[in-house]
């Protein structure tokens, strides 16, 4: 028998699909699944298991999630595997490497019989990655799931976090491009959104404008936005620069930047600051820093936009985008990493490399309300074909399945 939350979701993706999950979670009923991240709130990584792990105690499973405990030191450190990760020429310090083991001896000290005792427990992005290697009485399979786009890593940084993750049964990334040679098996999983969370429901108009009113956003002018932590990576400024370009043809135009930070990242007030510096008090610019349990306000924000963007210069997935094509929102975003899984170029988004071409596509999509209706309605569709968390969990439970 269902229980009510699933059936809920049974009236978007079909019945067919509820059932499958409740026959491929048939092994894991009973069994104890262990998530660990780095933060409750803030990111997309959070905002998953938020999802994750309620629907997969409703279909029979024990499944918790912990979260890493550390100091400033530990933060810097990874935020630095982070963006090295990614590509940038970072130093990667002694001290930071010694940080990230001590980190993570005293959380595997305080999770040990938890995780030695599980019988799958998922370890996402590098912050909780030692903790394997100081569980040595383990039960059950453990998986490392990497969010970050590793095309093309810092070969210092890579070297640093292959080591710890070696050891671990399997590896699961956003896309073919992040694979890296490993001697354990690796999988493929998009992430997904959660088309019932306060994020993605349906929401009613006059709380829309409401929380418009709220900002002093105008929704009777054309709204750009871009949903984002204020981190280098999703490029505010070029945004910024890129809504300077659009104004000159549409000099109603205003510009949201709506986002906050994560408890895992110390860069965020760096960027915000020259954010504003490059605003220049520009009073159709609202810059909003916003809580990370915002849900709500962000659907209302996405809801009014009359074009999105997600202009990020490297891009695990990003979930935002498909929060925006869900409701229906072309979206103009870097054609970087798992973005390129989501906008398919010219059919409901668009792909740029630079602020001049976003500034171009915007100024197309302001121009015709025909084209953003109809890009509107394909992004539906391929979000609900391909990113829901239901297909997503269906992903996990086969692959999990296979290594069990």
């Amino acid at each position: 028998m269902q229980s009510h939350l699933l059936s809920r979701y049974g009236s978007i993706v079909g019945e067919k699909e509820v059932q499958e999950l409740y026959d491929l979670a048939s092994p894991f009923r009973g069994k104890e699944i262990v998530h660990v991240n780095s933060t409750k709130q803030g990111g997309g990584v959070a905002e998953l298991l938020n999802s994750f792990v309620p629907l997969m105690n409703e279909l029979g499973m024990k499944c918790s999630w912990e979260v890493m405990e550390g100091n400033q030191e530990f933060y810097h450190a990874t935020k630095t595997i982070h963006n090295g990760l990614q590509g940038n020429p970072v130093e990667f310090t002694p001290l930071m490497k010694n940080n990230f083991e001590e980190t993570g001896r005293q959380n595997a000290e305080r999770l040990k019989n938890k995780l030695e005792n599980a019988d799958l427990v998922i370890i996402h992005d590098p912050q909780p990655a030692s903790l394997l290697h100081f569980c040595d009485n383990r039960k059950g399979k453990w998986i490392w799931r990497c969010h970050i786009d590793a095309a093309t890593p810092h070969p210092e940084v890579w070297d640093f976090v292959s080591g710890w993750v070696e050891g671990y049964d399997a590896s699961v990334f956003s896309m073919e491009e992040f694979l890296k040679p490993m001697p354990h098996h690796q999988k493929i999983i998009c992430p997904s959104i959660d088309p019932l969370s306060p994020k993605n429901a349906l929401m009613d108009i006059l709380l829309v404008a409401r929380v418009c009113r709220d900002f002093d956003i105008d929704v009777c002018r054309p709204v750009m936005l871009q949903v984002s932590r204020y981190d280098y990576f999703k490029d505010p400024i070029g945004v910024i620069r890129a809504y300077r370009l659009v104004k000159k043809e549409f000099p109603d135009v205003q510009l949201v930047l709506a986002g906050g930070g994560a408890d895992d990242d110390p860069e965020g007030q760096k960027v915000l600051e020259e954010v504003y510096r490059e605003s220049g008090g520009d009073e159709d610019i609202h810059i909003l820093l916003l809580p990370p349990d915002a849900h709500l306000t962000i659907n209302a924000l996405q809801r009014a936009a009359t074009v999105v963007l997600q202009k990020s210069l490297r891009e695990g997935f990003g979930l935002t985008v498909s929060e925006a094509l869900w409701k229906r929102k072309p979206v103009i975003g870097g054609d970087t990493g798992g973005i390129r899984l989501q906008i398919d170029h010219e059919y409901n988004g668009y792909r740029v490399k630079s602020y001049v071409e976003a500034a171009q596509h915007i100024c197309t999509l302001l121009s015709c309300v025909d084209t953003r209706c109809q890009m509107g309605e394909r992004a539906y569709q391929h979000v609900r074909e391909n990113f829901l968390v239901t297909k997503s969990l269906k992903k996990w439970m086969n692959f999990a399945g296979s290594l069990a």
